[in-house]
């Protein structure tokens, strides 16, 4: 088999691409055995790995420039955005088995859920207090209604018919895209949505390792509506008075602010809360191999890529109840986590005070957290998920072609 994997936006092509998304699922089918290359628009860059192919944009929407390269399946990471509508077109003009990669939780429209939708829009306006903050969320939703559902939607779902399957990465967010893909194409639509998780690379596996009383967090601190450092930073506070053997691990940029908390604790608060700033991935996966517990303050997530990286690693997942954080319903599933029912430090507290008690009552088990989430997630699962979808469908139109024979 050959299969390209390809994002229409012009990132760098490094090792670091090939460790998430489109690069990574083209790695993981090449493990399974399958041909298989990157594709992204632009000049080539000195960083380049040699299985990235770069081109101009205009090849990307010619069906012709497809065809040439003989392929089978192409795994599309655009969106659904329509912008890129014309790629998804010539991938399907060429005869290509595609699918349609959406990185997102689901709440793409009020089609999908009127109720959980304007709840999406005051999580994003980062919610507040006062005139200022209703008058941010009022626009958004008033563009939401008007543009996106007259604009928007219906050229977003022009793109969307284009894929042979719709891959959304949780039930959540599956469960919202079926509900607008059945508004605008009907069942025949609505059925070709499967839920197709981001992978994650093999080197975050369980060994046996001892696990310490330990919570990893890990995050781009500096984007402060969605990580929401304030939060993390009032949860450990309260944590680290409540439990005084928990330790806690925080990778990610060191903010002026999160180096201003951390200095103003006591010496043996700054022993217990460790700031790593920025880690290779090689650190990362022993941080999160010798924890137990990984501890997300976000607002919201599209998947949480981290989180999924920790349950591989044999940690449970801790993170905040929301309409905006649809994958963590999954990930808390199987005996591998709790979620937050009150979104607030308190709430935040009190759940991450019960799991590390499931740890010390021996009713969370790595081993067996690490073997569920790795068969879903490593990158050589996904990529099989993905060609059985694409053996499915040729069944499936062989059966068609020989009965209308």
């Amino acid at each position: 088999m050959r299969w390209f994997t390809c994002t229409p936006v012009a990132f760098s092509g490094g090792g670091v691409f090939f460790t998430r998304d489109s690069g990574l699922v083209c790695r993981g089918l090449q493990l399974i055995g399958v041909e298989s290359r990157a594709v992204m628009p632009g000049e080539r860059q000195a960083e380049d790995q040699a299985d990235l192919i770069r081109t101009e944009f205009s090849n990307l929407e010619s069906a012709d420039w497809w065809r040439s390269h003989e392929l089978d399946g192409v795994m599309l990471y655009a969106w659904g955005s329509p912008q890129y509508r014309k790629v998804a077109a010539a991938i399907r003009e060429a005869g290509i088995f595609l699918l349609l990669n959406q990185d997102s939780g689901g709440l793409i429209s009020p089609l999908a859920g009127v109720r959980d939708w304007l709840r999406e829009q005051w999580i994003h306006t980062g919610q507040g207090r006062g005139a200022l903050a209703w008058a941010r969320c009022g626009m958004r939703v008033l563009r939401g209604v008007s543009v996106g559902l007259f604009l928007t939607d219906p050229r977003r779902a022009a793109h969307l018919r284009h894929g042979h399957v719709i891959a959304c990465v949780s039930p959540k967010a599956a469960e919202y895209y079926r509900k607008v893909c059945r508004y605008y194409g009907g069942a025949d639509l609505a059925s070709r949505v499967e839920v197709v998780p981001h992978a994650v690379e093999s080197r975050f596996r369980y060994g046996g390792e001892f696990k310490r009383r330990q919570v990893a967090c890990v995050g781009r601190w500096q984007d402060a509506l969605q990580k929401r450092p304030w939060l993390l930073i009032e949860v450990v506070r309260s944590l680290l008075a409540a439990d005084a053997e928990v330790e806690v691990v925080i990778a990610g940029q060191v903010t002026v602010e999160l180096g201003e908390w951390h200095r103003s604790l006591s010496e043996s608060g700054r022993n217990r809360v460790k700031l790593r700033g920025m880690v290779d991935r090689d650190e990362l996966a022993r941080i999160l191999e010798e924890s137990q517990v990984f501890y997300s303050s976000s607002a919201f997530e599209s998947f949480g890529i981290a989180a999924a990286e920790a349950l591989c690693s044999g940690c449970s997942v801790v993170a905040g109840r929301s309409v905006s954080m649809a994958s963590f319903e999954w990930f808390v599933g199987d005996d591998s986590g709790t979620l937050a029912e009150v979104d607030d430090a308190a709430g935040h507290l009190l759940a991450l005070k019960q799991e590390l008690a499931y740890w010390e009552q021996g009713r969370r088990d790595a081993g067996a957290i690490a073997g569920v989430w790795a068969e879903r997630l490593h990158a050589e699962r996904v990529a099989a998920q993905i060609v059985s979808l694409h053996h499915a469908y040729a069944a499936r139109r062989k059966g068609i072609l020989n009965f209308e024979f």
